[in-house]
């Protein structure tokens, strides 16, 4: 759900400053052109019109050479292989072995699997290894066996981000900032070649999505709001990535396949919501969402990945007019379309190990990362059967092994894998230092408080001075950018380091205090802060407001400010947000977006040279329009109304003369009323709202995907659920003493009063999954702050029904809110809307916690 804001919020915003924008090449055309107005409508809700699509042509897959030995290899096929060939599996669940019995085409790590017996945090030999582990078995000579490689998949989006050692280059957000061309291809380059050195052949990327909306926890993934910019980047990256089309034996030059994702329009889903609807009208499907994929198709993509989302209510995996009709027919793309992970089973009517349809549409590879022998099995005896027909069977292998011929997988020499000094070379560092710096953007710098000078004395505070896993974003060396340390980036550089080293070089001198707390009074402060790390769906927003209800980071500011130190902001976040208080309290503001490993980067431009002129300036400008209010998440150029605070194409530079003024400080949002029914949904719990764990009055806040209390009495680690990659969690109490799981408010947020909803017979729904029964009592409560802060809760005991669930089964409970009142919850003064305890052995998982308004089948447990 958007936030909007009420009507005085909305004449407020009416009446505020425009800051001119600094023009940057980012144009987008009017929202609805004369052309698209007139354009005939499609028959029917979510079928394409071929017509109406810009044609396209791949380049270098098909050739004379290719095609005959494409069908000498299918005359020796058995279906059994043929099938094998359009099922992709996990490393976490597909062994080598497997292969024998199962001939997948294709294996894949995701973005928290691992490598075989080691840690998904691996240096680049347990990769290779595993590479050719499951490559030995797939091309044995045994008796009814055509040897075929696999192919080996990896979302290397940002450098290889899955290998520890590697180049993290900037996120695509600041990619698009730099507005290089030439640049992305050096970037698909090193990050091709430090792919491929790993053992992978396949890097799923690069991402072409335009996103309309800035709460879409995928946005840093684009490269801007603005189809042309997209357009202009897609075939540079792919060409870095896969080397000029046609070029021979690509893999055996550093070079990888690429895969542009997500067909189609995953940027521009309803609300913003990750693997949502697109509602939109053709014509802007085709100007808005599909602006890329022509250009990378014409620089030879090997592949393409079907998007999750679906186009006015038709599922992507299961749409064959656009699959089929228009990216394989009128712009004639001669590579395979893989799909996205258990995408093809969120089609209606199918299952993650069952369908058809996603096949029939035009899915020539499925993403089957669990469910791989299910989907083997089923598309086998569709296949037998004419539910699939073998002429579309055919057609699938027919592409699979034109790419793997193409891209060099037939060719038994290797000599990239493995290969010494490539993972972390000191030119890839180089071209990622170049990307950071040319995709800084300066939106403040009153009283020309930068470059700092080179004799400054400096003090670095904030979260993200010294975290290379804050800076990098999600994405890095897990899904989610979680739980990384320091030593799994050994050849990165921290903002601190950056800046400690530019300073002294220059006759400086800088001091790391993350609190603000420093031994010497510096001349100016440098606080580096802003997001932490998140993926998709994790990191889906409903306000763009920067920690709303918390503060810390303006609390550091105002600190710093307050003792009459100059403040420089460094921020470090994946979309534009709402921070007019943190502007306000800053001297100088810089947005950083998610620079990767290469710190020095923002020194090379924030801190001058020994001669007091700027060693770089300013070169970035805004991708992606910056928001007046929290409330504005869908701000698109070229839209009605359209009133940003800073637009799309902004930027300063050390020329600039421009002075911001003091910003207001209403957000036009309240995150607690934004999120007051939605506790924990899709693998996060939104702001203001945090899980924590709690043992012998010791509460632990979860962080990450692993957590336990205090004394370890209860842990944490994060489940699949719903579909989706790490959207639960799952809670396991060893039955060493009293603990508890609770979602608790921010204490700025103040309580919630759910009086109304009780009243209206609203009702908590859980989604649970009882992996082992309670072995004694389990309570569930609403917690709230009592008249003169004295805590009260309302306790239902929940043992029953928890002991009545199958075993390892999903289930949904509705528990009215009356039954939390009439056991003695303030509805007035609601602070922890979920609390589940033990003292008992219990091992559970959940995937949602949230406010409903149907009241059928809900219960009062114990009353």
């Amino acid at each position: 759900m958007s936030a909007l804001p009420n009507r005085s919020i909305a004449l407020l915003a009416a009446a505020l400053f425009v800051v001119t924008p600094l023009l940057g090449g980012c144009e987008r055309q009017p929202a609805t052109t004369q052309d698209e107005a007139a354009a005939p409508k499609a028959a029917a809700a979510g079928i394409a019109d071929p017509a109406l699509w810009p044609k396209a042509a791949s380049h270098g897959l098909k050739n004379a050479e290719t095609e005959a030995f494409v069908e000498q290899l299918l005359a020796k096929m058995s279906l059994e292989e043929k099938v094998g060939q359009m099922v992709q599996g996990d490393t976490s669940s597909v062994r080598p072995e497997d292969l024998r019995k199962y001939p997948l085409g294709s294996i894949l790590a995701g973005g928290s699997s691992p490598p075989l017996g080691a840690p998904d945090r691996s240096p680049a030999g347990p990769w290779v290894e595993t590479a050719r582990a499951y490559r030995a078995v797939s091309l044995e000579q045994r008796e009814g066996h055509v040897p075929i490689p696999v192919m080996f998949g990896i979302d290397a989006v940002h450098g290889n981000n899955n290998v520890i050692g590697a180049v993290i280059f900037p996120h695509n957000i600041g990619l698009g900032a730099a507005n290089d061309p030439g640049l992305i291809q050096r970037i698909g380059a090193a990050t091709a070649a430090e792919t491929a050195a790993a053992g992978f052949d396949w890097a799923f990327g690069p991402t072409l999505a335009v996103p309309q909306n800035d709460g879409w926890g995928r946005a840093y993934e684009g490269y801007s709001e603005d189809p042309d910019l997209v357009r202009r980047y897609a075939g540079p990256m792919v060409r870095g990535l896969q080397g000029e089309p046609g070029a021979s034996l690509p893999l055996q030059q550093g070079h990888v396949a690429s895969s542009p994702k997500h067909f189609l329009g995953d940027g521009g889903t309803k609300d913003g919501m990750d693997q949502g609807d697109n509602l939109s009208s053709e014509a802007e499907l085709i100007r808005i969402h599909a602006a890329g994929y022509p250009a990378a198709i014409e620089a030879g993509a090997m592949t393409v990945m079907a998007s999750f989302s679906s186009w006015q209510g038709v599922k992507m995996h299961g749409n064959k007019s656009l699959l089929t009709d228009v990216l394989k027919g009128r712009m004639g793309f001669d590579g395979f379309v893989v799909g996205d992970w258990n995408g093809h089973g969120q089609i209606p009517g199918c299952s993650n190990e069952n369908c058809a349809a996603t096949f029939n549409a035009g899915l020539d590879m499925a993403m089957a990362p669990d469910s791989w022998k299910g989907v083997y099995e089923s598309l086998l005896a569709q296949a037998r059967s004419g539910e699939v027909p073998m002429a579309r069977i055919d057609d699938a292998v027919r592409r699979i092994l034109r790419v793997k011929h193409r891209l060099g997988l037939f060719d038994s020499a290797r000599p990239w894998e493995g290969k010494a000094g490539v993972i972390g070379a000191p030119e890839h560092r180089a071209v990622a230092r170049e990307a950071v710096r040319k995709s800084l953007v300066l939106l403040k710098n009153n009283g020309g408080v930068l470059p700092i000078k080179p004799s400054a004395k400096v003090l670095v505070a904030g979260s993200g001075a010294d975290d290379i896993g804050q800076q990098s974003g999600g994405w890095t060396l897990s899904w989610q950018g979680t739980g990384n340390q320091r030593s799994d980036f050994p050849n990165a550089q921290t903002i601190f380091e950056g800046l400690r080293e530019a300073l002294a070089a220059a006759g400086g001198q800088a001091e790391l205090g993350i609190d603000g707390t420093f031994k010497q009074r510096p001349d100016v402060a440098i606080v580096v802060y802003g997001e932490t790390p998140y993926a998709e769906m994790a990191g889906d927003l409903q306000t763009l407001e920067f920690q709303p209800g918390e503060k810390q980071d303006l609390a550091l500011l105002r600190k710093l400010k307050a003792q009459g130190i100059p403040v420089v902001s460094v921020f470090l976040s994946g979309r534009p947000l709402w921070v007019n208080p943190e502007l306000n309290a800053s001297d100088a503001f810089v947005a950083a977006w998610l620079p990767g490993t290469e710190g020095g980067g923002i020194a090379d431009v924030l801190v001058a040279g020994a001669d007091g002129k700027p060693r770089h300036d300013f070169h970035g400008r805004l991708s992606f329009s910056w928001p007046r209010t929290a409330a504005q998440l869908e701000l698109n150029k070229g839209q009605p109304d359209y009133e940003p605070l800073f637009a799309l194409g902004h930027g300063l530079d050390y020329g600039s003369t421009t002075t911001l003024p003091v910003l207001p400080e209403v957000s036009g949002v309240n995150a607690a009323t934004t999120n007051a029914g939605n506790y924990y949904r899709r693998g996060r719990t939104p702001p203001p709202w945090r899980l924590a764990l709690r043992e012998d009055g010791k509460a632990t806040v979860v962080e990450g995907n692993r957590t336990a209390s205090a004394s370890g009495a209860l842990s944490l680690e994060a489940v699949d659920a719903n579909g989706l990659q790490e959207g639960g969690r799952r809670l396991r109490w060893n039955g060493s003493g009293e603990a508890e799981a609770a979602i608790i408010g921010s204490a700025d947020a103040g309580p919630l009063d759910l009086q109304r909803q009780a009243n209206a017979d609203m009702v908590l729904q859980v989604q649970y999954r009882v992996d082992a029964a309670p072995k004694g009592p389990v309570t569930m409560a609403m917690g709230c702050a009592g008249a003169d802060d004295a805590p009260c809760r309302g306790t239902v005991d929940v043992t029953a029904l928890l002991k009545a669930a199958p075993v390892g089964q999903w289930r949904t409970a509705k528990i009215r809110l009356t039954c939390f009142r009439k056991a003695g919850t303030d509805m007035a003064r609601v602070d922890e809307p979920f609390v589940l305890g033990t003292a008992a052995a219990l091992d559970l998982s959940f995937a949602e916690v949230r406010l409903v308004a149907d009241p059928t089948d809900a219960v009062c447990p114990g009353q």
